[in-house]
């Protein structure tokens, strides 16, 4: 997968998975990483699918229906790259925290449903939920922060809550952050989510 790998300040550094949203490139989250570690190692992904020539992690049938078969598929590929980048680059597989806007936030939800141990952590901007009717891993030691909009007219209020709902039956301690600027991605956000990566991960 085409990416962007930055090293940390040491070994001990975590590393933050950047996820960009539909249309993005590995590029475009880098400036977050920085606000919310700049000792981080970061591993940025560009998503493999491309619709309308707009790079996305999974296929989707319309907005807010996702292909699930192609789900499953591009999640165990994004897995697999994980483990063989942490080979690559030599950190640890255990200190991957992700970092995902919308489209990005999916597929790390994904990660989160489908395979246990994936992440340490997960920042999710603006999510929807992956999949339903599927028995989640053990979250209990893998806390995960939302932020969400209230008038966010792609992924809904009660998408949002629906999903908190399900990581904290999976046993994920999960933080929701509430903005109202529809879908987009705010500064305040991304400054909470920050305060709380401090006190939640990095230590």
């Amino acid at each position: 997968m085409k990416h962007i790998f930055k090293e940390g300040k040491d070994q001990s550094s975590q590393v933050l998975l950047l996820l960009h949203g539909t249309g993005g490139t590995e590029e475009d989250l880098l400036p977050l990483g920085q606000m919310i570690d700049p000792d981080a190692a970061i591993l940025s992904v560009r998503g493999n699918v491309l619709e309308n020539g707009m790079p996305r992690y999974f296929k989707r049938l319309r907005e807010g229906v996702f292909d699930e078969e192609d789900l499953l598929y591009r999640t165990k590929e994004l897995y697999d790259f994980i483990s063989e980048a942490a080979e690559e680059y030599g950190f640890s597989r255990e200190k991957v925290v992700a970092v995902g806007y919308s489209n990005g936030a999916n597929i790390a939800g994904s990660l989160l449903f489908h395979y246990k141990n994936s992440l340490k952590a997960a920042i999710l901007y603006h999510p929807m939920v992956p999949r339903r009717e599927v028995v989640l891993p053990d979250l209990a030691e893998v806390p995960v922060f939302i932020g969400a909009g209230e008038n966010d007219p792609i992924c809904p209020a009660e998408e949002t809550k629906e999903l908190k709902k399900l990581l904290e039956e999976a046993g994920s301690n999960v933080t929701t952050q509430w903005e109202n600027m529809g879908h987009r991605l705010t500064e305040a956000e991304v400054k909470k989510s920050a305060e709380w990566y401090k006190t939640k991960v990095s230590n």
